[in-house]
């Protein structure tokens, strides 16, 4: 893809943009990991849960060494397909303190967050195997371990030896520097927006184009239009009476008068607003035929990080997405963080059914919305849980879904369903529903009820 400047004009009458900051790329480490032996494990004692002497258990890994500043790892290997079946470790240097961290676990993810078995994004040739990503913060030294679990032998007396995944490395994802936060209020209710008027005394101080973008990023805010205006930083909120109206026009459908269930639009920092660096995703963008089901997630990326932080874990997480595991783009339709604050995800339109790749059996007719943390012993925070119930009143509500039914889905192929079955599921579900895994953690799960009950309520239901 070529980064093809676009000069695009912009009318006193438009809202202004935040000044631009420019933006600083992020980039990849990608470091093969290389068998351990005894030796080697007695060099590096007390990793929990890991035997010190791997007997029959392949394990791989790197000791401790200086690398270029990152903040988020992951392990990646070669077959989309094979489970690496054992636990992966690491511990990371702080730049800012210069101390090295306890020993933390990576989940080990196996598949469950990704495009379907059939779909033309998996098909690509450049899909791998991954772990979930964990957030750790800058930081400019890794050490890193992965142990297979031995298989189960026939008898007690003996045990099959474990073998990792071929190919293993480890990826340290540097999200790089975004432009400025989008500014609002930060509340992420009704009327909170960055968007302002330029003042009279301004207007004819104001230039008469927006900051160069290339014709990807032009291309993807343009999705959001007349949503907001192109290269906007955040879609402001409405309340419920002029979410339904600004739905209505921006359909073309006369079905669309007929929708009156559709929730107040939260504030939503667009792909722009948090960093996004679009050359990094396939051009063009898929659909699907409508919305019938949000399925909700955690990132699996640990609880260590400051809100203010969140655009830099979301431009790490879509880093990892497209480059370490080779997806078209960001797999989630929207992000939530701890605070609360909604935020685009997959790029093509935060109003339509953009084909995500976040629950594999089951991305069709459906969005995945993913709350920024790790809550399967970490109860997530009532703003985030409040944010996912605003965000699915009013995405639902576009496609004339109730919170609180249950809707059908053909499975398009996974751990749980066979492809082509009809499953009958929530309309607000868990990833768990869809797909065998822990996601969206326990703590989160539970939160599902009162989400939809609260959905429904803000719909007018």
């Amino acid at each position: 893809m070529t980064a093809a400047a676009l000069a695009l004009p912009l009318s006193l009458s438009t809202p202004a943009l935040a000044e631009a900051v420019p933006v600083v790329p992020g980039s990849t480490q990608s470091l093969p990991l290389v068998p351990l032996g005894p030796s080697t494990a007695a060099r590096i004692p007390g990793v929990p849960g890991m035997s010190t002497s791997p007997g029959l258990a392949e394990t791989r890994g790197l000791a401790p060494r200086d690398v270029k500043t990152f903040s988020l790892v992951g392990v990646v290997w070669d077959d989309a397909a094979a489970e690496l079946g054992g636990r992966i470790q690491v511990r990371t240097r702080s730049v800012a303190t210069g101390a090295w961290s306890d020993w933390q676990d990576v989940d080990t993810h196996n598949g469950e967050h990704a495009a379907d078995p059939d779909a033309a994004e998996r098909g690509t040739g450049r899909v791998r195997g991954a772990s979930a990503p964990l957030w750790v913060g800058p930081s400019d030294g890794v050490e890193v371990r992965v142990q297979a679990e031995n298989a189960p032998a026939p008898t007690r007396a003996a045990a099959a030896p474990g073998r990792l995944p071929s190919g293993l490395r480890i990826e340290l994802v540097d999200p790089g520097a975004g432009r400025a936060p989008a500014s609002g209020d930060g509340k992420n209710g009704v009327g909170a927006s960055s968007s302002h008027v330029p003042p009279d005394d301004d207007k004819g101080d104001v230039a008469a184009t927006l900051p160069a973008m290339s014709m990807e990023a032009a291309e993807s805010s343009a999705a959001n239009v007349p949503h907001a205006p192109l290269g906007a930083l955040e879609i402001g909120a409405l309340d419920k009476a002029d979410s339904t109206a600004d739905a209505i026009a921006a359909d073309a459908e006369p079905a669309a008068a007929a929708r009156p269930y559709i929730g107040p639009r939260p504030r939503i920092v667009t792909r722009r607003g948090w960093g996004a660096d679009e050359s990094l995703r396939e051009p063009g963008f898929v659909y699907t035929s409508t919305v019938k089901a949000a399925f909700v997630h955690h990132t699996a990326s640990g609880n260590n990080y400051a809100c203010t932080e969140a655009p830099a874990v979301l431009r790490s997480l879509y880093r990892y997405h497209v480059v370490s595991e080779g997806w078209r783009d960001f797999g989630y339709n929207f992000a939530v963080d701890k605070c609360g604050t909604v935020y685009e995800g997959r790029a093509g339109g935060v109003a339509k059914a953009v084909l995500g790749a976040h629950t594999m059996g089951f991305n069709a007719d459906s969005m995945g919305v993913a709350v920024i943390g790790t809550y399967s012993s970490t109860a997530p925070q009532k703003a985030a849980v409040d944010a996912v119930a605003r965000l699915t009143a009013w995405k639902l509500g576009l496609f004339g879904a109730d919170p609180r039914a249950k809707t059908t889905l053909k499975s398009g192929g996974g751990n749980l369903y066979k492809k082509g079955t009809n499953v009958k599921l929530n309309v607000i579900s868990g990833h768990r529903d869809g797909f065998a895994t822990e996601c969206p953690g326990r703590l989160l799960y539970n939160q599902l009820p009162p989400t939809r009950t609260a959905s429904a309520k803000l719909q007018g239901r």
